[in-house]
């Protein structure tokens, strides 16, 4: 049974008050007790709800995102190793993730209370920086990983291993690790393959490659991606979702293997991932 649930908005005035307070009292009309990450609350002048997004994973049995696929990758990291089913509700933005919409919420929630949610349980990944051969970061990710040049840099040189086979020394802009989440993402930008969230795999791809040869890779999750950057001279940036980053010494390397945490999203009622990657890619369409 929910009893609490948290409410995690993007930071746009208008929207949070114009949606959040109904959405509070709709819940606790129903008995259920919420708790909103602190910019939320104190938008709305609600300070006794308010708790950082690391605690709320702890605190909660549901999950409700308010905005787009950027807030909702920054919620799932935030949960951490509490496996907290979320509601996304898209807010505007093309929404691979948050494809449940504003009109749609209630209904969902109502199925929700009624403990019949429809779920999809998503896989994230996590790197881990070396640094003279020691863990000096770890951190985790829902879409990917990727390596890249800094602004002005040229092209990078690095190794590619994985379960300590290696793949090939690569010459490109940049590299990206995806989840099947994350492959309609950067991925798919830079020539990716799209990959059912349901299986389970990596997809490596390279971000502009010297060699036309030097194609995407999917991979098995249990698989151990390597990057080594020993031969480039170069910058090397490594970014988490697009949110989070970290410049590399050329000696660093980045081990990427699937992460412990999950993530279950809650299916839009009225479309099947294929009518989302229609919709969203407008698919069919002249």
């Amino acid at each position: 049974m929910i009893r609490t649930t948290g409410i995690i908005c993007k930071p746009i005035k208008e929207m949070v008050s114009t949606v959040v307070p109904p959405l509070m009292a709709w819940l606790a009309a129903r008995g259920v007790n919420s708790y909103l990450d602190q910019q939320t609350a104190t938008t709305i002048g609600a300070h006794d709800r308010g708790l950082r997004r690391d605690e709320m994973g702890g605190k909660v049995d549901w999950l409700i995102v308010l905005g787009g696929d950027g807030t909702l990758l920054s919620a799932a990291r935030a949960m951490g190793p509490n496996q907290v089913p979320i509601l996304a509700v898209n807010l505007g933005g093309l929404g691979f993730l948050t494809s449940v919409t504003l009109d749609e919420l209630y209904p969902v929630m109502e199925n929700v209370l009624a403990d019949k949610p429809n779920l999809s349980e998503r896989m994230m990944l996590q790197a881990e920086i070396l640094h003279d051969g020691k863990t000096s970061d770890k951190q985790i990710a829902l879409n990917d990983a990727v390596a890249n040049k800094a602004a002005l840099a040229r092209m990078l040189d690095f190794d590619v291993h994985v379960d300590g086979h290696h793949v090939g020394r690569y010459r490109a802009d940049g590299l990206i690790v995806a989840t099947p989440t994350g492959s309609t993402a950067y991925s798919l930008a830079a020539g990716g393959p799209i990959i059912h969230p349901d299986l389970k795999a990596f997809v490596i791809t390279p971000i502009c490659p010297h060699m036309l040869t030097n194609r995407p890779l999917v991979v098995p999750d249990t698989a151990r991606v390597e990057l080594d950057f020993a031969v480039s001279h170069e910058p090397v940036y490594l970014t988490m979702d697009g949110q989070i980053g970290f410049q590399l010494d050329a000696k660093d390397r980045v081990i990427i293997t699937k992460s412990s945490n999950k993530v279950q999203v809650v299916k839009p009622p009225t479309m099947t991932y294929y009518e989302i990657l229609r919709s969203k890619l407008r698919w069919s369409e002249r």
